[in-house]
């Protein structure tokens, strides 16, 4: 399934997110984008928060005096010849505050396809922005932009996360047709990378026949700019899990019957086969003697893996990679 208007499907997902409030749920959302896109069956499979982004500047009675934290404080700064107490006499009866916007991203993706990567995957962000730490209060001047404008001190520098100013809201991050962005990636190195070989695996073991990829996984993507204003593309496989990762059950130097087992239980409990390999590589509930231990049982004589898999293993054996 072809869909040759990404930018102008990204452009009513934005307004979308514009017009809906923050409370609905991934059903109503699922919904709404049905609408849009008849064609795409979006569903939502992970929802991550706990991270920020700096905000901008409020005064005492909440009034924003600035949207961008930052570029505010460089120009003042820059305004008084990058006097760092001259900035702080001038502001220190504004009972100025910094903002920021507590975010929680929900991943939602659709097929378009039969592969490991024929799917769409949609990042939308669930905004608060709250008043945080106080800009001049105090006698110790910061040593730098970077210390006025996010301290880093944890919750005490957003005290209970910070007091809300107005209501959450909803914002597009962005919309990804993962097989076109992972043949971008392809183009800028002529070997595969760490996510083209994880997928490949994918793709070839038991886990690839038995379920869709973006049933369990989606893609951390990120692209900037270098020095020579070529954009560099990454792709980081995160598993889909809403709550924490299933505890590897075993102990150092399992082997035969008793491995078979605990890869079995870990895979049930994950909900597809060779899910202890792929977990190996993203998360730290596996550790990775496990593709030794392995191996060592298939050469050995134990037949507990198909080929298939024990050839995923070994080739990581032989040239491993992770994330």
């Amino acid at each position: 399934m072809s869909h040759p208007h990404w930018d102008e499907l990204s452009q009513h997902i934005a307004e979308l997110c514009v017009r809906l409030p923050a409370s609905a749920g991934p059903a109503v959302l699922a919904k709404e984008l049905g609408a849009l896109a008849p064609d795409l069956s979006f569903r939502e499979v992970l929802a991550r928060g706990g991270w920020y982004r700096l905000g901008g500047v409020v005064d005492g009675d909440g009034h924003h005096v600035a949207d961008d934290l930052e570029r505010w404080a460089e120009a003042e700064l820059a305004a008084r010849d990058d006097d760092m107490a001259a900035l702080c006499d001038d502001y220190a009866d504004r009972a100025l505050r910094a903002t920021r916007l507590n975010g929680r991203t929900r991943y939602l993706v659709a097929s378009t396809g039969n592969g490991a990567t024929d799917f769409v995957q949609l990042e939308i962000e669930e905004l608060q922005e709250v008043a945080c730490h106080p800009l001049f209060a105090g006698d110790a001047l910061p040593s730098g932009i970077e210390e006025l404008v996010d301290p880093r001190h944890g919750d005490s520098a957003c005290p209970g996360h910070g007091q809300p100013l107005g209501a959450a809201f909803l914002s597009l991050r962005r919309l990804t047709p993962v097989t076109a962005f992972l043949d971008r990636m392809r183009a800028q190195k002529p070997d595969p990378q760490p996510v083209h070989r994880f997928i490949a695996a994918w793709e070839q073991s038991s886990a690839g026949s038995a379920t869709q990829f973006s049933n369990h996984w989606v893609l951390a993507v990120r692209e900037h700019l270098d020095r020579y204003r070529q954009a560099i593309l990454n792709a980081t496989p995160v598993a889909a899990l809403n709550g924490a990762a299933p505890k590897f059950s075993a102990g150092f130097g399992i082997q035969g019957l008793a491995l078979h087992d605990a890869l079995a239980r870990y895979d049930k409990a994950v909900g597809y086969p060779m899910a202890w390999f792929f977990h190996m590589l993203t998360l730290r509930s596996v550790p990775h003697a496990l593709a030794t231990a392995v191996i060592d049982d298939v050469q050995a004589g134990f037949r507990y893996l198909p080929d298939r898999d024990a050839a995923v293993v070994k080739d990581w054996l032989y040239q491993p990679y992770g994330f």
